[in-house]
């Protein structure tokens, strides 16, 4: 590192500077400071002059000479990284990315371009992903450029940077996170070496430890120590540096396995051979990242009392507490169509009911108003209250469809890969079907396939299949096989994945009742297969696991086990159809904005396959 850098950027910046105060902004000793400004002196990029009422002070002019000898090292851009979910923050998350919180009024993200602003910087790059939408605003109010990264939900921040490699190829380049909060501006017209900001942890840490001398090149890092200086907050990187590290970045992409990197996994594992890069030491309390909500809602109080999260303040008015009584939040495994968190009430609640207890809170996903009728589930779940196999609920509001309902802990999902598991949950259904309960809509496919349809391809959509018009027309052979059977109805749950069957201490449990309708039972087998991706000998299997177990509680059962050979077409039939029903959801929500990998696909070849093995058992 050329430290003349240092000393030329700290009096350009402020050239009132004493030699003591460029020692403590340069992080240098007295005694080499004033051999650097002499240097400079002789090189002529620095004019002595006295200054007045400085006693032995000297002060010194920069000249032109040393703007030239800077230009090199000047700051071109600044890309800041804002693709990420924030999965410890959910529900706010649901709402907002992190970076575009307020932190004592002013938004993370805000606060970083101006900072970087008032350092000179304008050329500012977001990378966003989640909720791109959110960060449009910015291009008109601070002239930001907004870069899309595609793999935003499935990799980590390997994949984020190098969507956003060309940004630093040949540049001098700053790296942020979006939700990093600074209190000081750390950034600068001129750097005179790549570094990484190193904040000090006392205690114990899982962070990244750096490992560096007097010098404060970082030679290693490793995950986690004690009282150690950490990995935390911006990066500088020199056009130089990137040079050699962005073929690095490129050929990590490419290897399996390395989806889950962070970009800095790279960094770490090639320190040796990359240019020297440098710990940026700072004071503590100037950079923050926090980790979860109590963590914000130490730093900025408001947070104790109204985090701005419709869900939040939603769910508090349901239990009849303050947000600050909402703690323990965590995301559960997000479902296909909802988004959910779990969370507890603290024990010190004034509101004994509740005090200690843990519920989950569902929220639904964009485009599910077109979906889902709320107000049909919502009476779903009146109807079988009686039968005591679904979650106990709290709240139920048939406009929105949130919902809060009691955790229970330990419960665990059902595992359809354990043959004594798969039957528990099928004696569940068949209790189900057998019920004698009746609902006051159907679940009719043939009508669903064509509403989605419908929902694919307004607003100029579009369905991305190219043999669909073809599979469309095919479609009507299997719905109208299954017309013809003339199949009694009963109440039927649809939704049959092995996640919405529940192990407590209080038995098994069904969850998540909104497709439920009345409907031919075969169908909840159907379903129940391609969700677990069975291919179809495994639903036969899964039928007959179906047809041999007897409903607890039941007086009659809708189907006998003799009739295995009848069924299986059906559930052949409701396999394809179920599948092309999905995959045309799947198109809607991808509309919206949302991933779901290959799903689409596979959902897409039930239908194919289902009407192959229905030819070749001669049903049309």
């Amino acid at each position: 590192m050329d430290e003349r850098v240092l000393i030329l950027r700290g009096l350009h910046e402020k050239p009132s500077m004493t030699q003591r105060e460029l020692s403590e902004y340069c992080g240098i000793s007295l005694g080499k400071v004033n051999h650097l400004l002499s240097s400079c002196e002789e090189q002529g990029y620095l004019l002595r002059e006295r200054g007045e009422g400085r006693g032995r002070n000297v002060s010194f002019r920069l000249e032109r000479a040393a703007l030239d000898f800077l230009k090199p090292y000047q700051v071109d851009a600044a890309l800041i990284l804002a693709a990420g979910f924030g999965s410890r923050f959910v529900p706010l998350s649901y709402e907002l990315p992190k970076g575009l919180w307020e932190v004592f009024g002013e938004r993370m993200i805000e606060r970083q371009i101006r900072q970087l602003r008032e350092a000179g910087i304008s050329d500012i790059t977001i990378l966003v992903g989640y909720l791109k939408e959110k960060f449009d605003y910015l291009i008109d109010r601070y002239g930001v450029k907004l870069l899309y990264n595609p793999e935003y939900a499935e990799k980590n921040t390997l994949a984020t940077l190098y969507h956003a490699r060309e940004l630093l190829r040949g540049k001098n380049c700053y790296i942020l996170s979006s939700d990093n909060w600074i209190r000081e501006n750390l950034y600068h017209e001129y750097e005179p070496a790549s570094w990484y900001a190193a904040s000090f942890m006392e205690g114990e840490t899982e962070e990244w430890v750096l490992h560096f001398g007097k010098d404060r090149r970082i030679r290693e890092a490793e995950v986690g120590g004690r009282n150690a200086f950490c990995m935390y907050g911006p990066v500088f990187l020199s056009r130089d540096f990137s040079a050699d590290f962005l073929p690095l970045l490129e050929s990590y992409y490419r290897m399996p396995g390395t989806e889950q990197f962070y970009w800095e996994d790279v960094l770490i594992r090639n320190l040796k051979s990359l240019p020297p890069i440098y710990a940026n030491p700072q004071r503590e309390n100037i950079i923050y990242e926090f980790e979860n909500l109590e963590e914000l809602r130490s730093f900025d109080e408001r947070y104790l009392h109204s985090s701005g999260s419709r869900a939040m303040r939603i769910t508090a008015e349901v239990l009849g507490v303050p947000e600050s009584d909402i703690v323990d939040i965590r995301c559960l495994k997000a479902g296909m169509t909802n988004k959910s968190w779990l969370f507890s009430v603290r024990e010190s609640s004034e509101t004994e009911k509740y005090r200690g207890k843990s519920f989950i809170c569902r929220i639904p996903g964009p485009g599910t108003e077109k979906l889902i009728d709320r107000r049909a589930e919502g009476r779903t779940y009146e109807k079988i209250r009686a039968l005591h196999i679904t979650e106990e609920l709290l709240h139920f509001d048939p406009e929105n469809g949130y919902k809060i309902s009691v955790y229970y802990r330990g419960a665990r999902n059902a595992d359809f890969s354990k043959e004594e598991e798969r039957r528990a949950c099928m004696r569940k259904l068949r209790e189900l079907h057998a019920s004698g309960i009746r609902l006051d809509h159907d679940f009719d496919i043939g009508e669903r396939l064509k509403s989605y349809e419908s929902l694919c391809l307004s607003s100029g959509g579009d369905i991305p299949f190219e043999d669909y018009p073809k599979i469309r027309r095919e479609s009507f052979l299997l719905l109208r096989f299954l017309e013809e059977r003339k199949r009694e109805k009963t109440i039927c749950h649809i939704d049959s994945v092995c996640d919405n069957f529940l192990f407590t201490e209080e038995g098994l449990k069904m969850i998540d009742w909104e497709y439920a309708g009345m409907a031919d039972p075969m169908i909840d087998i159907a379903m129940a297969a391609i969700y677990s991706y069975m291919d179809f000998e495994e639903a036969r299997n899964l039928l007959r696991e179906y047809l041999h177990v007897d409903p607890e509680g039941a007086k009659s059962s809708p189907d006998q086990p003799d009739r295995e050979e009848e069924l299986y077409p059906l559930v052949a039939a409701y396999m394809g159809l179920g599948g092309l029903l999905w995959a045309l959801w799947c198109c809607y929500k991808i509309s919206l904005g949302e991933k779901f990998g290959d799903y689409s696909l596979k959902m897409y070849r039930y239908f194919k396959d289902s009407l192959r093995i229905l030819q070749n058992l001669g049903k049309f």
